[in-house]
C-alpha cells in the first residue's frame, strides 16, 4: 500500500484518480483550497507558492493536477494570467516541497500536449521540439516551475495530457449531447490530428507512472492510434446510431470560442513512445473501442 497526494482531486481526472487510488489500496492525501471536509483533507494555498513539507512525511508520491481550466471561459487576459499562474505556483510549491522532503518522493506533475502546438500531419514524441502559441508557452513555464524538485534529485514525470475523452467532462463531455442529436460533425476541417485517450486509461497512465519511478521526463498521454478529428466524431457517431454530417465552420468556433478556437482547430499528431516503452498496456487502444466505451 502507498500513500500518494493528489492536487486537483476534485477536477475530472483528479476524482477518478482518487477512486483508483482507493480501489487498489492506496491511501490518499488531498490538498484542497478551502476548510477540509473529509479526513483525508489538507488545506493549501496554491497562490502562495508554499506547501509545507511535513505535508509530504510518509508520502511516498505526489499527482499534482491542479490549475485554472483551460477551456471555461474564453481567454480573455485575466483568464490567460489565471491560467498560467494557477499552474506554475502550485507546481512550484509542490515540487520545492518534494525537494525539501527527508525521504525519497515520486513527483507525476500534469502538462499537456499544447507543448507542440499546431504541427499539422508531423508525428510528435517527447522529444519534439515546442511549438507556437499561448499553449506551448503555458506548458514550457509549467514544466520549468518544476525545477527545484529536479535539481534536487527527485524522480520527476511530466504526462503530457492529450485530448480525455469522458462522458463527465472535457471536450468529449460537451460534444455528447449534440452527437446524441446527430450534430456530431467536423470542427472546421476535420482533418485536425486529435490526441485523444480515455478517461480510464489516463488514470491507468497516472497509475502506472505512480509506479515507475525510472519513467522521468515527458510522458505523452494519448491512444496510440492517431486519428483525425472527423474520424473521432464519426466514431461516437457510429457508436450511437447516428449520422455525422453536420460539421461547425471555422469561424462560427472562433466567434464562440475566440482565441481558445485556435486550439480546437488545431493538429497535434501525437505518438506515446515514452508510456508504450515503458509496458503500459492501453485499455482503449482501438478508436471504435474507445467510442463504445464512452457512449455505453
Amino acid at each position: 500500500m502507498a500513500r500518494v497526494a493528489v492536487t486537483g482531486s476534485s477536477g475530472l481526472i483528479g476524482t477518478a484518480l482518487v477512486a483508483a487510488l482507493r480501489a487498489r489500496g492506496d491511501e490518499t492525501v488531498r490538498l484542497v483550497r478551502r476548510p477540509p471536509r473529509e479526513p483525508d483533507e489538507v488545506r493549501w494555498d496554491p497562490a502562495s507558492r508554499v506547501l509545507d513539507p511535513h505535508v509530504l512525511d510518509a508520502v511516498d508520491g505526489v499527482v499534482n493536477l491542479a490549475g485554472a481550466g483551460v477551456g471555461d471561459k474564453r481567454w480573455s487576459p485575466a483568464h490567460k494570467r489565471e491560467v498560467l499562474a494557477s499552474r506554475t505556483d502550485s507546481t512550484h510549491a509542490v515540487a520545492t516541497a518534494v525537494a525539501s522532503a527527508d525521504h525519497p518522493v515520486r513527483l507525476v506533475s500534469g502538462s499537456a500536449v499544447g507543448y507542440y502546438g499546431d504541427r499539422g500531419d508531423e508525428e510528435l514524441t517527447e522529444a519534439s521540439p515546442p511549438g507556437e502559441g499561448f499553449l506551448a508557452e503555458v506548458v514550457l513555464a509549467w514544466e520549468g516551475s518544476a525545477r527545484p524538485a529536479v535539481d534536487a534529485g527527485a524522480s520527476v514525470a511530466f504526462p503530457r495530457f492529450g485530448i480525455v475523452l469522458s462522458r463527465e467532462g472535457g471536450a468529449m463531455g460537451r460534444l455528447l449531447p449534440f452527437a446524441r442529436l446527430g450534430l456530431a460533425g467536423a470542427l472546421g476541417s476535420g482533418r485536425q490530428f486529435w490526441p485523444w485517450i480515455t478517461l480510464p486509461d489516463t488514470v491507468g497512465a497516472l497509475l502506472h507512472l505512480l509506479d515507475r519511478p525510472d519513467v522521468t521526463g515527458p510522458v505523452n498521454l494519448a491512444a496510440p492510434q492517431p486519428a483525425r478529428q472527423r474520424e473521432v466524431a464519426a466514431a461516437v457517431a457510429r457508436a450511437l446510431h447516428r449520422p455525422s454530417i453536420v460539421p461547425a465552420p471555422s469561424f462560427a468556433l472562433r466567434a464562440v470560442l475566440g482565441e481558445f478556437s485556435s486550439e480546437i482547430l488545431g493538429s497535434q499528431r501525437i505518438v506515446g513512445d515514452a508510456l508504450r516503452d515503458s509496458g503500459y498496456a492501453f485499455a482503449h487502444a482501438d478508436l471504435d473501442a474507445a467510442a463504445r466505451w464512452l457512449v455505453d
